[in-house]
């Protein structure tokens, strides 16, 4: 029994389907036969689930963590029924994720439980959970299950990308994009270049990732990029904002507007947000993909796809 608080870790809260592959199985729970879910998942207890979207940034996060000191704790939230969530912590031995704590909630709302976790990221096939998540103040991301699995070019490097308004910043200068058009939006941000953007929903997560950096360890460390459609001179106030926050990227790509999945395919990361869903939908043709239910391009009555 693992008694270990989870203060100064970097809280992973992950639900099923982001973390392993279940999409046959969920689709009798999408056709409203949960009964027939819980039965395959129980005739499956033995056969480990294979990797999901989302399964390689977990492993990655999790290799911080050594015998002297636990820097990463990943949480299974998920609304799976507790004999389900036998095979997910099965399926984890078998993969070498190591879960020792989880919350199956058999079909009930399962974000309430992030506040008490702590948690510094959510990644969830289902959008209302994301959306509520996002609403109490957690990073929170709906993992697009169909996104193609991250590489293995770089075995000792977590890679992570974030595109900036209304992820890693606010959304204050996309919605005066939105409402006034490129130019107005450009003159704004000229204007308020040496002035720090507002804190977007994935800052937290940003930070808590520089704090993982900074502790270290030798076989793995954090590579991030900003990859953003904003161009120069907007560029400006997004990078003195990053400096603001004592906060460096590794790279960062102002694509004015360019599909940004062609290049997050050579980034090659192990997952990438975004809060618009044709940035989200390019990305994931190549790379691990969640869309961020945030800011002004989703707005709250918009359809969602739901999923458990």
């Amino acid at each position: 029994m693992s008694t270990a608080p989870l203060t100064d870790k970097l809280v992973v809260a992950i639900s099923s389907r982001a973390l392993f592959n279940l999409e046959e199985e969920n689709r009798l729970f999408d056709a409203g036969n949960p009964q027939a879910y819980m039965q395959l998942q129980l005739d499956r207890l033995d056969v480990p689930a294979q990797p999901g979207v989302a399964f390689s940034l977990i492993k990655k996060l999790l290799a911080f963590n050594t015998p002297e000191a636990k820097r990463v704790e990943v949480v299974m939230l998920s609304r799976n029924d507790p004999v389900s969530g036998m095979r997910i912590f099965r399926s984890g031995q078998a993969n070498d994720i190591q879960l020792e704590r989880g919350v199956f909630t058999q079909g009930r709302d399962p974000y309430r439980y992030l506040r008490p976790l702590g948690a510094h990221l959510f990644l969830s096939a289902n959008e209302a959970d994301v959306r509520q998540a996002l609403a109490l103040g957690f990073p929170a991301a709906r993992v697009l299950t169909e996104s193609a699995q991250a590489g293995s070019a770089h075995p000792h490097e977590v890679r992570i990308a974030f595109d900036g308004d209304a992820v890693l910043f606010s959304d204050e200068a996309e919605r005066v994009y939105q409402s006034e058009g490129l130019d107005a939006f450009q003159r704004h941000e000229r204007d308020k270049a040496a002035v720090p953007l507002p804190d977007g929903p994935f800052k937290p997560l940003l930070m808590a990732l520089h704090r993982l950096q900074k502790a270290g360890t030798p076989h793995m460390r954090i590579r991030t990029a900003l990859v953003t459609a904003r161009s120069a001179p907007a560029h400006e106030r997004a990078i003195r904002t990053l400096m603001d926050w004592h906060i460096e990227v590794d790279e960062a790509m102002f694509l004015g507007g360019l599909p940004k999945g062609e290049f997050l395919r050579e980034f090659e990361p192990d997952f990438f947000f975004d809060d618009q869903t044709g940035h989200v939908t390019s990305a994931a043709r190549h790379v691990p993909a969640g869309h961020v239910s945030s800011g002004v391009s989703n707005p709250s009555a918009s359809a969602a796809k739901l999923g458990n």
